[in-house]
């Protein structure tokens, strides 16, 4: 990813050349009225640029702060070495070439002035994150997920080509957000590049609890064997064991689910995953913290296969991205809008 920063402002150096000074004649009255008049001309001349300066119709003024104005960053997303999920994925590590060092936008926005989901909250959450790989310690120590512990954080697959998949998630992350902002809900991402590493599973599901989310999506992509095809969606099992209790949110997640496969499926053009789910596309899962933990309805959506070729001309590529925000996106709406 790349981003735009702002342009600089320019400023007038105070050096520049005058203009010239007149030329002197010798001799009588005239001389001595010139030479009384060219000061006081010269001196009218020099206020008048400190006031405004060569072609200003009125003295510069200085904008509040509030008021000036700068170019937001582009969503680009930031290369990483990668392994594996929370989904227990395995990859082999392989790193991009050229990571990017810029600022992030941040990870919450103001909702859309109005739109078909105004006063709905949507928390996405990019899986893994492009700094984990550098904070091993960190994101294997173990965490409480209800029914288990498990590591916090994992770094997640990549493509055969290393591009991983704490890249992708972000980049689809970014476009979903945009596409729902635009029908007006409120979004906040649970990371957005700007962290030096996770959030761990259990902090994630929290991020969407606290924020009382009318739905949560966890966006991912798999790393099977090749020749394994397509996406599936993860949905909560009905849990209860220690601090997980899915009981509420199991039935409207799973209604979720099947809004976002059928979206998805439609928008991309991308089948049912060929490995997992017995062809619907879904697949129910009790031994995920993100899902565990969470007390709103939630999903999670690996979008294909890193490590099959085919599948990964879709993921690296622009165009099918933005379809996969779209599925993604139509099925939320579907969900919210009843």
């Amino acid at each position: 990813m790349s981003y735009v920063g702002p342009d600089s402002d320019g400023f007038f150096d105070g050096d520049g050349d005058g203009p010239r000074r007149p030329r002197r004649f010798s001799g009588g009255p005239l001389t001595v009225t010139l030479a009384a008049l060219v000061p006081t001309a010269l001196a009218g001349w020099l206020i008048w640029q400190v006031a405004g300066g060569p072609g200003d119709g009125e003295p510069a003024k200085t904008l509040p702060a509030a008021s000036r104005s700068s170019t937001p960053p582009q969503d680009t997303p930031t290369p990483s070495p990668s392994k594996s999920g929370e989904d227990g994925k395995k990859g082999d590590g392989k790193a991009s070439a050229t990571p990017s060092k810029s600022t992030p936008p941040p990870s919450s926005s103001k909702p859309a002035a109005s739109g078909p989901l105004k006063g709905k909250v949507v928390v996405i959450d990019p899986g893994h994150n492009p700094g984990n790989f550098r904070h091993t310690a960190e994101i294997n120590r173990l965490v409480d997920i209800g029914t288990n512990r498990k590591e916090c954080d994992t770094t997640g697959t990549s493509t055969n080509a290393g591009y991983t998949e704490a890249q992708f998630t972000l980049d689809v992350s970014r476009r979903l957000r945009t596409l729902l902002q635009q029908q007006g809900a409120t979004v906040q991402l649970t990371q957005n590049d700007d962290r030096a590493w996770g959030p761990c599973v259990d902090e994630r599901a929290r991020i969407g609890n606290k924020a009382h989310a009318d739905a949560v999506i966890s966006v991912h992509a798999d790393g099977s064997a090749a020749g394994n095809r397509g996406f599936h969606v993860i949905l909560p099992a009905s849990v209860k064991s220690g601090s997980a209790d899915t009981t509420a949110i199991a039935a409207p997640s799973r209604d979720l689910g099947e809004r976002v496969a059928g979206n998805f499926l439609r928008a991309t053009g991308s089948a049912p995953s060929n490995y997992i789910g017995d062809g619907t596309g879904l697949d129910v899962r009790r031994d995920l913290g993100g899902l565990n933990l969470s007390t709103v309805p939630k999903v999670f959506i690996e979008c294909g296969n890193m490590r099959d070729a085919k599948d990964a001309a879709l993921l690296t590529s622009g165009a099918w991205r933005q379809k996969a925000a779209q599925g993604m996106s139509d099925g939320i709406v579907s969900f919210l809008r009843g």
